[in-house]
């Protein structure tokens, strides 16, 4: 997962997207035209690109050796989204410059996990304002 949260995000997917993947970003750019890509990088400037691996089928390898390629695109960090985990794609793919690999069953995890969390949290705070009111009287 991404650990540091940036500013701008450009996202290359189609409409149907997981929108909780974005949801701690502050401005998001969603484009859906392959075409458009290096348009709306040089328009918008991004931090991170986030590309829908099904989505970008096979212009993905030719996108990311042009982003490689040019220095003015350096400092940009490239994610990737994938369905399912694949040894051999992956690792083309982080040969080729993406930064991190996001996958499907992670969300679903994460998504899991924190629904726990809170669960926890709920409890841990409604025992603790209980003690609190006790010690209050």
């Amino acid at each position: 997962m991404i650990r540091s949260r940036s500013k701008k995000v450009l996202l290359v997917a189609p409409d149907s997207f997981p929108s909780r993947l974005l949801d701690q970003y502050e401005n998001v750019n969603h484009i859906s035209a392959v075409t458009a890509i290096f348009p709306s990088i040089h328009e918008f400037k991004p931090d991170v690109i986030l590309f829908d691996h099904a989505h970008m089928n096979e212009h993905m390898e030719r996108v990311l050796r042009r982003l490689r390629s040019n220095v003015f695109y350096k400092n940009i960090r490239i994610c990737c989204y994938k369905h399912t985990e694949s040894v051999r794609n992956d690792a083309t793919l982080k040969v080729l410059g993406v930064h991190h690999m996001i996958y499907h069953d992670d969300l679903q995890k994460v998504s899991k996990s924190k629904h726990a969390l809170n669960a926890i949290n709920q409890i841990i705070d409604t025992s603790l304002l209980k003690w609190l009111d006790g010690v209050g009287n």
